[in-house]
């Protein structure tokens, strides 16, 4: 059977038979969408047009929520976080050539954060691709996209529609998730098969995320490590959070009484006020402690590689001699860095079980002189950045502006908070407590921008809940055109914008022309908020804490799309954020 042949137009006299016959068979359409939907998928985040705006139409009528952006790689984002977040693939669909190469970015973002997504796109038909023909957006998409992606996948046959989803699914959430790129080209949505095995030809995906459980002596090792510590430390990466096994993970760190210091995303898996946090100690217990148990975490640039004076080391490339316990699913990532001494394999929740259960009735808690030294030096930074939040200045500075953020979280635990730019992710980073796991969903191992309208979108569709979303005014600009998109679906997202007129900061004056402002600074006192006034949403213009807060309050109260411009000091940041030392500086002539 050739799927592809058109079917010759009907007589008058066989109008009836032909429509029987219709009947009893099904296109690759509908395979595509009933393959999605047996596998538990329920939105798709895109952008329509040639040659899948009606896939999108017909998985709306399907049931499916289509949510449709600007924008295809904001499109990818939401993706993204939504698989995060729900611990099953992201979709993004998009048209091919530009539309693909729009959502790579987003696909490239989910495999290094390890976050399941499959991007699907349509694409130009492989007789003319292959021969450089010059088709309608020609271009090789499986190619470009393997690199970057977890996997790729192209399916030429609607027969095989079934395999190929499936293959991608399992692909994107089985050992370390990822970015998963899924081709179907024009030519295959049209092709018909009979319904029966076209629907015997579909696979719900049984177990595609197995359990992988660690081995028994690795176990010993690590818990005989944490036993003969001095000066231990459990470090939680978003792995942690990815793996949704929060009650025993705080029982590993309640048990053990062991300090903690949670990355940027794994922040609320216990509360940041839990008195084993050592968030604001970080400085201090690095390079101080002796074991240090990494769950979900990586030794990356986010941690220095290990190494560093971070560490304690003498030197950029030295290590402070910690002694490491690594709990991570790929085995490949030990000894990635430095010597990982205890390496355990397999996934989270098998592996801290594991942990817990070897621990037994009477694991010894750290010696207090570790603990107290750790909560002394706590108490001196609170103190300090509790002085600094108490300002008022004016205009509004990045603290004075984030304590009000902090209450609002405080009072709205349950919200999730999404945060992205240089100052405006580190300040808010270190300011704004967080209570819930995976309430707090940033920039990534990245640090990208762009991300926060994306996110805004899928964390409202994917939780139901309250979204806040502090953004630097150059993040937003990334994707602010989503604002749109916002209040299209009427989504309860409240944005906060720190506005100081530039990327870093605002006041910077031009190195050459004289007519032309620096490359670093924007339109003095942009007026954001009527982005989301024309969109139909609510948009307020801030300059006080007092302000602000009223704002917030009110957005929440009422769940309406809502844009804060909240006015910031124009030097009140600093060039990179905490990262100025990866940016290689030039004398000004």
């Amino acid at each position: 059977m050739d799927h592809t042949t058109t079917k010759p137009a009907s007589s008058p006299a066989g109008t009836h038979a032909t429509a029987a016959a219709a009947s009893h068979e099904i296109d690759g359409f509908q395979l595509v969408i009933d393959a999605l939907k047996l596998n538990g998928i329920e939105t798709i985040y895109g952008v329509p047009g040639i040659p899948i705006t009606d896939l999108a139409r017909r998985m709306q009528k399907s049931g499916l929520r289509v949510i449709s952006f600007r924008h295809e790689q904001s499109a990818g984002y939401a993706a993204s976080i939504d698989g995060f977040l729900t611990g099953k693939p992201g979709i993004c669909l998009t048209v091919s050539a530009p539309g693909f190469l729009n959502g790579l970015t987003a696909l490239a973002h989910a495999t290094t954060n390890c976050f399941p997504m499959i991007l699907i796109s349509g694409s130009s038909e492989r007789e003319i691709v292959d021969l450089q023909q010059g088709d309608y957006e020609e271009m090789d998409q499986l190619a470009i996209a393997k690199p970057i992606a977890k996997a790729a996948f192209r399916v030429l046959h609607a027969e095989d529609i079934g395999v190929g989803i499936a293959r991608a699914i399992r692909a994107a959430v089985s050992g370390r998730p990822g970015g998963v790129y899924l081709d179907l080209p024009a030519k295959l949505f049209p092709q018909e098969m009979e319904a029966a095995a076209g629907k015997a030809s579909l696979i719900k995906v049984v177990d595609p995320a197995p359990r992988q459980l660690p081995a028994p002596e690795a176990i010993k090792r690590a818990v005989a490590l944490l036993k003969g510590a001095k000066k231990p430390l459990i470090i939680l990466g978003k792995g942690a959070a990815y793996a949704q096994v929060d009650a025993d993970i705080r029982a590993l760190v309640e048990k053990t009484g062991i300090p903690y210091l949670p990355m940027s995303m794994a922040k609320g898996l216990l509360p940041d006020t839990h008195e084993q946090c050592a968030s604001a100690a970080r400085s201090f217990v690095l390079p101080e402690a002796d074991v240090v148990l990494l769950v979900g975490a990586r030794l990356n640039w986010l941690l220095s590689q290990g190494k560093g004076k971070t560490w304690g080391g003498a030197t950029s490339k030295s290590w402070g001699g910690q002694r490491f316990i690594q709990i991570d699913i790929s085995p490949q990532e030990a000894d990635s860095n430095v010597r990982i001494e205890a390496p355990v394999v397999g996934d989270i929740g098998s592996c801290v079980a594991a942990l817990l259960a070897e621990l037994g009735a009477h694991f010894p808690k750290p010696p207090a002189e570790w603990t107290g030294a750790i909560a002394e030096r706590k108490a001196k930074n609170v103190a300090k950045m509790a002085e600094t939040l108490a300002k008022n200045p004016s205009p509004m500075s990045f603290q004075s502006a984030l304590n009000v953020v902090r209450d609002i979280v405080k009072a709205n635990p349950d919200a999730m908070f999404v945060n992205e730019g240089a100052n405006a992710l580190d300040f808010t980073r270190s300011i704004v407590d967080m209570y819930q796991p995976r309430k707090r969903i940033d920039v990534g191992t990245w640090g990208i921008m762009g991300i926060g309208m994306g996110y805004c979108v899928a964390a409202a569709v994917a939780t139901g809940k309250q979204v806040i979303a502090v953004e630097g005014d150059s993040a937003f600009g990334f994707s602010g055109m989503e604002t749109e998109t916002i209040c299209r679906y009427d989504l309860p997202v409240c944005i906060v914008i720190l506005n100081n007129n530039g990327v870093y900061r605002g006041d910077e004056k031009s190195w050459g022309n004289a007519t032309d402002p620096s490359p670093l600074v924007f339109v003095k006192d942009a007026r954001y908020e009527k982005m989301m006034e024309a969109f139909g949403g609510v948009g307020v213009h801030v300059k006080t804490p007092d302000e602000l807060r009223r704002a917030m309050e009110e957005a929440i109260r009422s769940k309406r799309p809502t844009l804060i411009n909240a006015v910031v000091a124009e030097g009140g940041g600093t060039e990179s954020g905490r990262i100025t030392g990866l940016n290689p500086t030039a004398k000004k002539k």
